[in-house]
């Protein structure tokens, strides 16, 4: 059963225990302003489909202390409906004309949650945002994917080398969104005097944090990041800014790279992508946990859509998917998964059997729970 609810009303009583406090607040010209602490934290990356919401909360859930969603365009969520489910508590964010969600988030998330969208127009922009203002805690600008979707329509990485155009969708943003933090994600630029006068430019607007992604736009994966780039790149921000957090993206795949990065940088927070792409657990003090069948338990819970199920729980590594077991089983067990076509058959290859019930209300997710409301007390 689904609601289309204004982004005001309240949800149900079902689900309505699982609605954390409200962010921190304080007064700015009589609207009330939602502050966003980056600052002091391991952050789940905005990653393409494998950043979807069972990821999203399992990060919160050990660890994580904000998570970003996948880059979503701005003209896809524009006059998006919001779609409240009263059985599951998923509030999903769909067109007249698509048959899935343009994205889709839980009430447990909002105190924690970015909303990155990809944008080359102020006034796309803002109407991106102010779509999703209430259910996000902050809205965080791509300005550094080098994919070709995305910078051949002069977004993501593409806004490095148009630096006024970048600017004035910040501003446009921090004036339409007063009560919003606002954020951005960059890419190192060739030179190191580009990279500090792109966040000099930056800084100039009322945003409130800035991820660095280590790497320049031509730069694989593969490469290793340009840390030792980013101690004088802070250095420049602080002088400019000393409120503006600066979060290090980039080889911090274990909550113990983040660590060491933060000592060789200088920052107080990292940002992780591929480590929590293969496990969102990646962000527990003490290691990482396999989670392949809870992942699957909870994907139902919400009625996350199969396919999107199916890729992430591929991207798993293998002691997420199935921890430590013999050889043949695991093949075995890689084989059954990969065949499955609904979330039932995946659930026969684990061996376990999928509650009827739905919601995060149920006794298996109390951790999940409490961990993510305990951050509001």
């Amino acid at each position: 059963m689904t609601q289309v609810l204004p982004h005001s009303r309240s949800p149900s009583p079902k689900t309505a225990k699982l609605q954390e406090p409200p962010a921190k607040k304080t007064k700015v010209e009589g609207i009330p302003l939602e502050e966003v602490d980056y600052a002091n934290g391991l952050h789940l990356a905005p990653m393409v489909r494998s950043g979807a919401l069972p990821t999203r909360l399992i990060s919160l859930e050990y660890g994580a202390k904000l998570v970003w969603t996948p880059e979503v365009i701005d003209r896809a969520i524009i006059d998006s409906q919001r779609v409240y489910n009263t059985s599951t508590g998923v509030i999903d964010y769909i067109k007249p004309t698509e048959n899935k969600p343009i994205w889709s988030t839980h009430p447990l998330e909002r105190p924690h949650v970015i909303y990155q969208i990809g944008s080359s127009s102020p006034q796309l922009a803002v109407q991106a945002a102010q779509t999703v203002a209430g259910d996000v805690a902050g809205i965080d600008l791509n300005c550094g994917c080098p994919k070709h979707f995305s910078v051949h329509a002069g977004m993501g990485a593409a806004l490095l080398t148009n630096t006024d155009n970048l600017v004035a969708i910040l501003n446009a943003l921090c004036e339409a969104l007063p009560h919003k933090s606002i954020s951005c994600k960059i890419r190192l630029l060739g030179t190191q005097q580009d990279t500090i006068e792109l966040v000099e430019r930056i800084c100039s607007t009322p945003i409130k944090a800035i991820t660095i992604h280590c790497r320049t736009k031509s730069m694989r994966p593969s490469e290793p990041a340009q840390h030792d780039r980013l101690a004088e790149v802070r250095e420049a921000i602080e002088k400019m800014r000393p409120d503006v957090a600066v979060i290090c993206n980039g080889d911090g795949n274990t909550h113990k790279d983040a660590q060491e990065i933060m000592s060789r940088t200088g920052v107080n927070a990292v940002m992780i992508a591929r480590g929590a792409e293969g496990n969102p657990s990646c962000f527990n003090r003490g290691g990482p946990v396999k989670l392949g069948a809870y992942w699957l338990q909870l994907a139902h819970a919400l009625d996350h859509l199969f396919p999107a199920s199916k890729f992430c729980t591929g991207q798993l590594t293998p002691f997420a998917k199935y921890g430590d077991i013999k050889k043949k089983d695991r093949s075995n067990l890689n084989q059954a998964l990969s065949q499955a076509k609904t979330h039932e058959q995946m659930a026969e290859a684990y061996k376990i059997t999928l509650t009827q019930d739905k919601g995060l209300d149920q006794p298996m997710f109390d951790s999940l729970r409490l961990a993510i409301q305990a951050r509001q007390h």
